[in-house]
């Protein structure tokens, strides 16, 4: 599963861990968020803004 990581404020969405108070289960995909996905921190951040990190 991988993570991205919003530029802006560092808010990172893991796909193993979803969010589920932004009503993500764990498990959800990053393609699976939809193209209107902000970021829920900083909400300045668009999807296609993120930053995928290595897998650890």
């Amino acid at each position: 599963m991988s993570r991205y990581r919003c530029p802006e404020c560092d808010y990172e969405y893991d796909e193993a861990e979803g969010d589920p108070h932004q009503g993500f289960a764990a498990g959800t995909r990053w393609e699976a968020l939809p193209d209107s996905f902000t970021c829920p921190d900083c909400a300045v951040r668009y999807k296609e803004d993120f930053v995928p990190l290595a897998a650890s």
